[in-house]
């Protein structure tokens, strides 16, 4: 199809309704945010991007299909201001858009848009305003990183990531619309030391621990907004205040949200399933609490999954058949659970007793009255992060 001679001008609307939309929603309430949704062309950071087709392949495995302008304009143009996450790169590989790819099968995201409501909704969570110095982790496409140049100036905004031909093409996108802000590529482990100190530091990506630079890079008072997330895929969003002697704390933050891991971060292969079950040789015991509990797809399994990775945070999780197992290549231990009848049985091996570390917390969980995310907070000193709540023990987070 051939694209019109001025996709901004179409676009103009769009963007206008896309923020009465985020606003009517309650994602986007100060002005500042909203004028900036008003104001930047999304469509002009995502020259192409992958959509999920109506029906799985044979196998089972979601189709991606590739969107650009040339290929179905109005589907490109249509989807760019819809809120939704974008997917523009799969395995680390990025596509040359001018000569869109096949469509893929399957496949691990590891870059996106993300949806404009959740980052406008980081923006404003951190409690970003006029004068703050503002360190972005993960440019992505520099969607967002043109909303913080917009509201705040480009002086104010430094944003990195971690993937140099990525970054590149958000640079291209935000210093042709005018926008130039400190770019840089970089591991979001580490922040950005040359504009340190900041004011606030959002995270566009999930971190299995807080890093202790993104604390030292943070003025005393100034704050944090990250997501945990671990190899267990269940997350929490976190805003952290730095104290004077370097430690930090805060509240989770309601509600569900997962981003993509940091690369570092990224859980390890594990290898052939069958390999850790044929070494499951102990006697089996009925478990106290069913699997299901955390793999279920709901929000409060969500949260029980963020919980249970806090008391196993080396811990992947798999099925085999009817069966779950969790794996840690860490120390080496397993734990199979499989069916029986409405119970569930479990088999356990190695240093770690991963399921009855997890029962423990679901038990303290279920005698805590079954506490939202917001009820718990974050604590970082030297020498660790727990998670706590009144009535449920401190959990360890993984060393950072």
């Amino acid at each position: 199809m051939t694209m019109p001679a001025d996709p901004d001008t179409d676009a103009a609307p769009l963007r206008h309704t896309l923020a009465g939309a985020l606003a009517e929603s309650g994602a986007l309430t100060h002005p500042g945010w909203r004028a900036a949704v008003e104001r930047v062309p999304r469509h002009r950071f995502v020259p192409g991007f992958y959509l999920p087709a109506a029906e799985r392949d044979a196998q089972g495995l979601t189709v991606w299909e590739p969107v650009t302008a040339e290929l179905d304009y109005g589907r490109w143009m249509a989807a760019s201001y819809t809120d939704t996450t974008l997917i523009t790169q799969f395995d680390g590989d990025e596509p040359n858009w001018q000569q869109p790819p096949a469509p893929r099968h399957g496949g691990a995201p590891t870059s996106s848009s993300t949806l404009p409501s959740l980052v406008v909704q980081m923006w404003e969570d951190a409690i970003v305003s006029e004068g703050h110095r503002v360190l972005e982790i993960g440019t992505g496409t520099g969607y967002s990183t043109a909303l913080a140049c917009e509201h705040l100036g480009s002086q104010m905004v430094t944003s990195i990531e971690v993937d140099g031909q990525r970054l590149g093409q958000a640079a291209g996108a935000l210093f042709e619309l005018g926008y130039t802000p400190t770019l840089g590529v970089a591991d979001g482990l580490y922040g950005y030391w040359p504009q340190a100190p900041f004011d606030r530091i959002v995270a566009a990506c999930s971190f299995r621990a807080v890093p202790p630079a993104l604390i030292s890079q943070t003025r005393p008072g100034g704050k944090i907004l990250l997501t945990l997330g671990g190899w267990l895929y269940g997350y929490a969003r976190v805003l952290l205040t730095v104290n004077e002697d370097g430690t930090a704390g805060g509240r989770l933050l309601p509600g569900t949200v997962s981003f993509m891991s940091a690369r570092t971060h990224a859980a390890p292969a594990f290898g052939n399933p069958a390999h850790w079950t044929a070494q499951l040789t102990d006697a089996s015991r009925p478990a106290e609490h069913s699997p299901q509990r955390i793999t279920a797809p709901t929000t409060e399994a969500f949260h029980l999954r963020f919980l249970a990775q806090s008391a196993v945070p080396d811990a992947q999780m798999t099925t085999v058949g009817k069966s779950v197992l969790l794996v840690d290549t860490v120390t080496g231990s397993a734990a199979l659970l499989t069916p029986e009848g409405d119970e569930w049985e479990v088999r356990e091996r190695g240093p770690v007793r991963l399921w009855e570390q997890v029962e423990t917390v679901l038990t303290a969980y279920d005698k805590a009255d079954q506490p939202g995310p917001e009820t718990f907070t974050l604590h970082v000193y030297d020498g660790g992060q727990h998670l706590r709540h009144p009535r449920i023990p401190g959990l360890p987070l993984p060393r950072p």
